[in-house]
């Protein structure tokens, strides 16, 4: 019999830190929706490739944008 060999996975790299990120501003509501689904809930970082530093940074950065009004709760 053959064998079939598995595909690896590519390994994400997480874009905040290739491009040096230090901070990420609440304001930015672009770049906050790159991390967001259409439905308004936050991607996890298995899907969106962020390391554990920067996804607290987007999570706590898209809860201020909630709360300030800038980004939906929720989008229908």
């Amino acid at each position: 019999m053959a064998y079939v060999k598995k595909e690896r996975k590519r390994i994400k790299k997480c874009k905040l830190c290739r491009d040096n990120v230090e901070y990420i501003d609440y304001k930015d509501v672009r770049k906050l929706k790159e991390f967001m689904n259409d439905k308004g809930k936050i991607l996890p970082k298995r899907i969106n490739g962020n390391c554990a530093k920067h996804q607290r940074m987007v999570r706590t950065a898209i809860q201020r944008a909630r709360k300030m009004m800038l980004v939906p709760y929720v989008n229908e």
